[in-house]
């Protein structure tokens, strides 16, 4: 049975939804229902989107008391399911059955919808965005309809419906493509001087097959990096220094000052697949906690140069920052994806909780970040104004076409994807 409660605060809580109510369907028929009687209507999946992407005038629905069906088909290399599943929940049973996801995001705690239809990603030169992984997806359109599109039989109309923000409707079920199950060894390595990326940056990212870089931007140094290398490939040696960077001697958190506890197994010790590729651990308390989050994407061309731009910004940085992340993504033809046609540095931002501050620290970011055609994370804290945002994306035409075909009411829009995605008259 549907149950209805208010909706509440997202995980950072900085935003207390506007919904008037959150539902929590157990079936597939009560979410039609609710789907095809609400006047406004969008799905919340983990809560974790630090601004109002997954918000909503009137109806929140979440899937989490949905059934968490798992369907591997062996042939096909692919599985099956409910978008409501977490990967924390999802990727030990894939490992149990002997497949693995291609990549992961540095959070298992989120959900597979929520991370697909904002276009989370891990990193590696080779790895896209987690929805480059689906191969098809069901949603629940505004008549309470379903509606499945596949990448073997939709093609183009498949890469505008896959990234979507919810404004296509209630996404019910994917089906992602699978790698046969495989170990990964961590390992961080300490003080990698700025010189060494601005001469070596391609070689130390494609060093491993996920490279994170973590920074504060108040040194010539970069205070960590974490290799996640398949094992089996070729690795660096642990007692060898790494571009001038020397190898951690104890696990390590991202913001030094912390317990590495919640953190993934490093010390280069070998462990499946989704026990190394995320940075935190399921069951422990994600990151700092307390904190807001943002994220540009530039394209990969413009790497150094965009590292150079917010490394100037220090002193305004110092205040507000926690901790930085710079990570590779690669390129693909999903239509609202920041790294549409285009391989992408990932430049991430950890602030401490304090909106007006990181608001002004903001604007200097992206102004020193407009030259390099900065893409901001769907999911994350950004001011670029709408009309520069809708700029960056050559198919957003397309995707308003397809939003009136499936959605011709326009019962999935919400305040954000009107102010991004569609005029403010739709």
């Amino acid at each position: 049975m549907t149950t209805i409660e208010p909706p509440g605060y997202n995980w950072a809580g900085n935003l207390r939804y506007r919904a008037l109510r959150l539902h929590r369907p157990a079936t597939p028929d009560e979410l039609r229902a609710i789907v095809a009687q609400s006047r406004k209507v969008h799905a919340l999946g983990s809560r974790h989107s630090f601004n109002d992407v997954a918000d909503c005038e009137a109806d929140l629905v979440s899937l989490e008391r949905m059934p968490h069906a798992l369907t591997i088909d062996r042939e096909r290399r692919t599985v099956t399911v409910s978008a409501g599943i977490t990967y924390a929940q999802l990727c030990p049973e894939l490992h149990r059955a002997g497949f693995a996801l291609s990549n992961l995001a540095s959070l298992p705690h989120i959900s597979v919808a929520g991370a697909i239809a904002t276009a989370t990603h891990g990193s590696g030169d080779g790895n896209g965005n987690l929805a480059t992984a689906v191969a098809a997806i069901e949603l629940v359109t505004a008549e309470g309809d379903r509606v499945t599109l596949s990448r073997e039989r939709d093609g183009e109309r498949f890469n505008g419906a896959v990234i979507a923000l919810g404004a296509l409707g209630v996404v019910t079920r994917v089906t992602l493509d699978l790698l046969p199950a495989f170990e990964v060894r961590q390992r961080v390595y300490r003080r990698l001087p700025m010189a060494q990326i601005e001469a070596h940056f391609d070689a130390i990212m494609g060093s491993a097959y996920s490279v994170s870089l973590f920074t504060n931007w108040q040194t010539d140094f970069v205070d960590q990096v974490w290799l996640k290398q398949r094992v089996g490939d070729p690795a660096p040696d642990a007692a060898d220094e790494f571009f001038g960077a020397a190898p951690a001697t104890q696990p390590q958190h991202p913001i030094e000052a912390l317990s590495a506890e919640p953190c993934t197994t490093q010390m280069g010790i070998a462990g499946p697949w989704h026990e190394r590729l995320p940075h935190f651990r399921p069951d422990c308390v994600p990151s700092a906690g307390d904190e807001l989050q943002s994220e540009y994407f530039v394209p990969r061309r413009f790497a150094v140069e965009a590292m150079r731009a917010v490394a100037a910004l220090r002193d305004h940085l110092a205040p507000a920052l926690l901790i930085s992340e710079v990570r590779t993504v690669a390129a693909d033809r999903l239509w609202l994806s920041p790294c549409y046609d285009c391989a992408c540095v990932g430049l991430h931002f950890t602030w401490k909780k304090d909106w007006p501050a990181v608001r002004r620290v903001l604007a200097l970011v992206e102004a020193a970040l407009a030259p390099f055609e900065p893409r901001p994370h769907w999911g994350k804290l950004f001011t670029l104004p709408p009309a520069q945002v809708q700029a960056r994306y050559p198919r957003l035409a397309d995707f308003r076409a397809l939003a009136r075909e499936l959605d011709a009411q326009g019962k999935f829009h919400n305040a954000f994807t009107r102010r991004y995605l569609f005029d403010a008259a739709d």
